[in-house]
């Protein structure tokens, strides 16, 4: 492992696990599937009910950078416990409304502008004429 690698794993989040995250999947973690991203989705071992939280710990171990959009529609009931079965346990039928996934292109020059943005080719629309300034004491 590089340099660079090392320091990423131990002082960033948002690029992969950290070696404390690593360590408490070895430890505590069992391997539930992985996704066609490359995300791994993981729960305690044997699916232990967590004293803290009062249910089942579970959470995902991302393929890069660390954006919660990526996670598919079949793992994201899981995920959040809107399902007990994970996809790997059962069969999965997408719907029709399932779209591929597109990346948050928040605070990226790919960000949508909307018309009128100051951001927006730093062009404003023509006003329509239909708003009139308040004047003080009118």
């Amino acid at each position: 492992m590089d340099l660079k690698t090392f320091l990423t794993r131990v002082f960033t989040w948002w690029n992969g696990q950290t070696f404390g995250t690593q360590w408490w999947t070895a430890r505590h973690g069992e391997l539930v599937g992985q996704d066609d991203q490359g995300n791994m989705y993981y729960r305690e071992k044997g699916g232990r009910i967590s004293p803290a939280l009062g249910f089942e710990r579970r959470w995902v171990i991302y393929n890069g950078l660390a954006e919660p959009s990526r996670i598919p529609p079949e793992w994201h009931g899981w995920i959040h416990h809107t399902v007990d079965v994970p996809p790997t346990a059962e069969v999965v039928t997408p719907r029709e409304w399932w779209k591929p996934h597109k990346p948050n292109l928040t605070g990226t020059p790919n960000a949508w502008r909307p018309p009128g943005s100051t951001l927006a080719q730093n062009r404003r629309p023509a006003a329509t004429g239909d708003y009139k300034a308040w004047t003080p004491g009118r």
